[in-house]
């Protein structure tokens, strides 16, 4: 945000100066004092995490530990990798000419290697059939790395799904697809409007749980309006020990209403951006809190995220269920290198 740096310089300086790194709980306080407001709008969320992050990875170094192992929660042993959810082809907002569905993801399971190897050849594989199929296209790439290309929502996911097909029977790599609807963009007056047709919540509930038994799909995340938390709750009643069905527009990190759709049991998993809450103590209140309540945690990326790896060490702090990060591009590539770090054998590790 404008501005935000400047601002913390007046009046978030004197507040932290002298206070000890390894003390997350005060050094977050102290932003919060220095902000003034309840979500971060005088000094902005992404000033509160770089500053919140640091400390920790402060912290970190002077312990002379892994930030993952600084930051891990009560119960987490630090063995279990995410998988890897990686963004194959875009649609909606992310990628004008593309279907209405926002994100169409790769969802990688197993040891970082194998992971992170089998999403990014379901991406080569989406870019590989695509080309067969508009062979006198240039086909370009939506703003988080995805193919972009003139398909309709079930034709793209039949396309995923084939793909993914494809790289299983080839590798044996545990790899399905996975959406991400952002369904709140194209909610409108009570209705789900894509291009060509138009579901009530009714509606809209058939073809979600329609397109998860016919591709498998292992993870739907926002597939219905950010306030629809009944909604939310009928799906995962539905699908839900075969999908993670995720909250990211529904929660936005915020720890009262991951506890409202707890008590509505609206969804088995919840998206966690740092920066939509500002610090990493704010952070794990709601992975706590979600954890304790049988709703799995999966870390992702903004974008415009910066190359930075430590998404990596957060996901293996909190026993997330996924890395959401992208495939392509620096600040991506940064993070699965990170979590491909963590996962090697001792005597490779740098």
């Amino acid at each position: 945000m404008p501005g935000a740096l400047e601002e913390f310089a007046r009046w978030g300086r004197p507040t932290l100066v002298g206070l000890p790194v390894d003390d997350q709980a005060r050094i977050d306080g102290a932003l919060h004092n220095a902000d003034g407001s309840a979500d971060f709008r005088r000094i902005g969320g992404n000033t509160a995490t770089a500053f919140s992050l640091a400390s920790a990875q402060a912290a970190a170094n002077e312990r002379g530990v892994a930030l993952w192992e600084l930051l891990k929660r009560p119960g987490v042993a630090g063995a279990e990798f995410p998988a890897i959810v990686g963004n194959c082809l875009n649609g909606g907002r992310h990628a004008i000419g593309g279907p209405d569905i926002q994100e169409f993801h790769a969802v990688a399971r197993g040891a970082p290697a194998a992971a992170v190897q089998a999403a990014i050849a379901v991406h080569v594989e989406v870019g590989r059939r695509l080309k067969a199929q508009f062979p006198k296209m240039a086909l370009g790439r939506g703003d988080e790395g995805g193919w972009v290309a003139p398909l309709d929502n079930v034709e793209a996911v039949e396309l995923l799904a084939a793909a993914c097909t494809t790289v299983r029977d080839a590798t044996g790599a545990d790899v399905h697809p996975g959406l991400d609807l952002a369904a709140t963009e194209f909610y409108r007056d009570g209705k789900y409007r894509y291009r060509g047709h138009t579901f009530d919540t009714e509606a809209q509930l058939d073809f979600l749980t329609r397109l998860v038994e016919r591709f498998d799909l292992r993870y739907v995340e926002d597939p219905f309006d950010e306030e629809a938390f009944d909604a939310f709750a009928r799906l995962t009643e539905a699908v839900g020990k075969r999908a993670l069905i995720v909250g990211d527009d529904l929660y936005t990190t915020s720890l009262p209403r991951v506890m409202e759709g707890d008590r509505r049991h609206a969804s088995n998993a919840v998206l966690i951006k740092v920066n939509q809450v500002g610090t990493l103590t704010d952070t794990f209140a709601t992975v706590d809190y979600a954890r304790a309540h049988g709703m799995v945690p999966v870390v992702s990326h903004r974008s415009g995220d910066v190359p930075d790896g430590w998404l990596a060490h957060l996901a293996l702090a909190t026993e997330a269920a996924g890395l959401k990060c992208g495939l392509l591009g620096g600040e991506r590539v940064a993070k699965l290198n990170e979590l491909l770090r963590l996962g090697a054998p001792p005597d490779t590790k740098a």
